[in-house]
């Protein structure tokens, strides 16, 4: 979705007024790069000291495991390199895009923080830590106690570096002392969210409804056009880790009840989990460089479209399958080989997917999309035919077709005035539009 120049500009031409108190300055920047450089240290060193302990610890595999390796025909070492390999990319790709926030906006202070929470997420979720000996356990608990608090605190402050709204600054008070006890106190009787887990589930999703209530209330209220686009950008990466982690991890539950799980299906699991994770750095630094801002909107749609699309056709598929081996048994009381079946199921998916494309597309672009239009060039068009048109049939067709393609109302009337005495050769079209 494609903005229009105009508003772009006049965007960005009010963003710096409000750029102002953003900046670090003197010693408070030098004091943020200090932490921020001490903070990194820390990170690459848990997480390389990780690796070695790492790599030792997945040799020790279950018994069961290297036979399915040869069947498959790997080996336990490649398997173990590949695991440590991916391990190793997912924290490159955090401290990478922390890194190139830090380069080009290490004054900014919403960058900054940006920026050390994604360093500090890479230990929090990276599972090579657990693999360290106990002497190094306070290290990864501070730092995992770090990146649990800045990704909660990321979404009241993000993207103006404030607590938006005001009251957002005491729940965050609640955030560090629930993580507070979480990480340092997990199994402590003076954890209450640890002995009691419903006290724990009711104040995990408290705070993230109130990190959503806080973004819902930002956006609407207070956030520029520039600032909404940024916003979009986080929370799309965000809903697709999480929506893509909670989906994969379901699928696997599911296929586990009617399959033995085996290595190679948790290696794709494993795959599959990062490269979703993957997505929160990417979208945090295209909204905090404010690099293709207005193509998200592109990117949301065909998501929604596409996404909508594979799931209606998984279900189906699978109903396909279902259905027709259990309309063969009932009509032959034979049950039709497997082959057969799926060819129909696929056939039946390759019919379905152009019509069902385009109905998906359409509905999801009448109801939250309006179709994107040049307005300039429209208008333009339209004034150099009224100059030549006189029959009022015609402009009249001509003006509901104009109002139509850039503004899609619901609904379009035409009020005709009369010809006042004075000047009857004039007679003025006024367009009534009803918007939803």
């Amino acid at each position: 979705m494609n903005l229009p120049s105009q508003l772009a500009q006049e965007a960005t031409s009010h963003e710096p007024a409000g750029r102002a108190d953003h900046r670090l300055h003197g010693r408070w920047l030098l004091l943020a790069r200090v932490i921020w450089g001490a903070v990194v240290v820390l990170v690459l060193t848990l997480f390389v000291a990780s690796i070695p302990s790492s790599y030792a610890s997945l040799l020790n595999i279950p018994h069961d495991f290297p036979r399915q390796l040869e069947t498959l025909g790997l080996s336990v070492d490649f398997v173990t390199t590949y695991v440590v390999a991916l391990n190793i990319v997912f924290a490159c790709c955090y401290v990478g895009v922390a890194g190139l926030l830090f380069w080009h906006k290490s004054d900014d202070r919403m960058a900054l923080f940006a920026s050390f929470t994604l360093v500090t997420f890479v230990i929090t979720f990276s599972q090579t830590v657990s693999s360290l000996p106990q002497a190094w356990q306070f290290p990864v608990q501070f730092v995992g106690f770090l990146g649990s608090v800045c990704i909660s605190l990321l979404f009241y402050l993000f993207p103006t570096g404030r607590f938006v709204p005001r009251w957002t600054r005491w729940v965050s008070v609640g955030v560090i002392v629930y993580w507070a006890a979480q990480s340092f106190l997990p199994s402590s009787q003076f954890n209450p969210f640890g002995r009691y887990p419903v006290l724990d589930f009711v104040t995990f999703f408290g705070f993230i409804g109130t990190m959503v209530v806080a973004q819902v209330y930002r956006y609407r209220r207070v956030s520029s056009p520039i600032q909404r686009q940024q916003t979009k950008w986080v929370v799309f990466g965000t809903s697709v880790a999480l929506l893509g982690y909670t989906g994969v991890e379901l699928l696997f539950n599911i296929v586990v009840l009617h399959f033995p799980p085996n290595l190679l299906s948790q290696l794709i699991v494993i795959t599959a989990i990062d490269c979703f994770v993957l997505v929160i750095p990417l979208s945090l630094g295209f909204a905090i460089l404010r690099s293709r801002l207005w193509e998200i909107d592109v990117i949301i749609h065909r998501t929604l479209v596409y996404g909508t699309l594979t799931v209606l056709l998984a279900m189906v598929y699978f109903g396909g399958v279902i259905g027709l081996q259990s309309l063969v048994h009932r009509l032959t009381g034979q049950v039709l080989d497997s082959p057969l079946v799926i060819v129909g199921s696929t056939l039946l998916i390759y019919a379905l997917f152009q019509p069902l494309r385009h109905r998906i597309q359409n509905t999801i672009g009448r109801r939250f999309y309006r179709r994107k239009y040049d307005a300039v060039r429209t208008l333009e068009a339209f004034s150099a035919d009224l100059r030549n048109e006189v029959d009022l049939n015609t402009l009249t067709e001509r003006l509901r077709a104009v109002v139509q393609e850039t503004m899609q109302p619901t609904h379009i009337s035409l009020w005709l005035r009369k010809p006042e005495a004075s000047n009857e050769r004039i007679t003025r079209l006024l367009p009534r539009i009803d918007e939803e």
